[in-house]
C-alpha cells in the first residue's frame, strides 16, 4: 500500500506557471484598485461630514467671537468646590465613636 503523504504530482508546465503569475498580478491589481477606491470614498465622506459640521456651527462660532469668555470671577460664582455632609444618619462626628446609635 502506498502512503498518500509521499505521493508527488508532476511539476507544472511553463504555461501553467505563467497563467498563475498573470492571475496573481491581476488579483493584486484589483485589490489595489479597490483599496484606493475605498480610501477615496472614506476621504470624501469625511470631507462632507467636516463641511457639514463647519456649516452648522458657524452661528455658534460667530457668537463666541462676539462674546469672548471673561476671566473675571463674579461674586457668588463657584469655580470648584467640595461638599462634606455630616448629617448622615448613623455616623458620629465625635472621634473614637464607632458611629452606631
Amino acid at each position: 500500500m502506498v502512503n498518500p503523504i509521499y505521493i508527488t504530482t508532476n511539476s507544472s508546465s511553463l504555461l501553467s506557471k505563467a497563467a498563475k503569475i498573470v492571475v496573481s498580478i491581476v488579483l493584486i491589481g484589483l485589490a489595489l484598485m479597490f483599496s484606493v477606491l475605498l480610501f477615496v470614498v472614506i476621504l470624501t465622506v469625511g470631507a462632507i461630514a467636516w463641511g457639514y459640521l463647519w456649516w452648522r456651527t458657524r452661528e455658534l462660532r460667530r457668537q463666541m467671537r462676539e462674546h469672548p469668555p471673561s476671566d473675571v470671577v463674579r461674586e457668588g460664582e463657584v469655580i470648584e468646590g467640595e461638599v462634606i455632609r455630616s448629617e448622615v444618619t448613623g455616623i458620629s462626628e465625635k472621634p473614637g465613636d464607632d458611629g452606631i446609635r
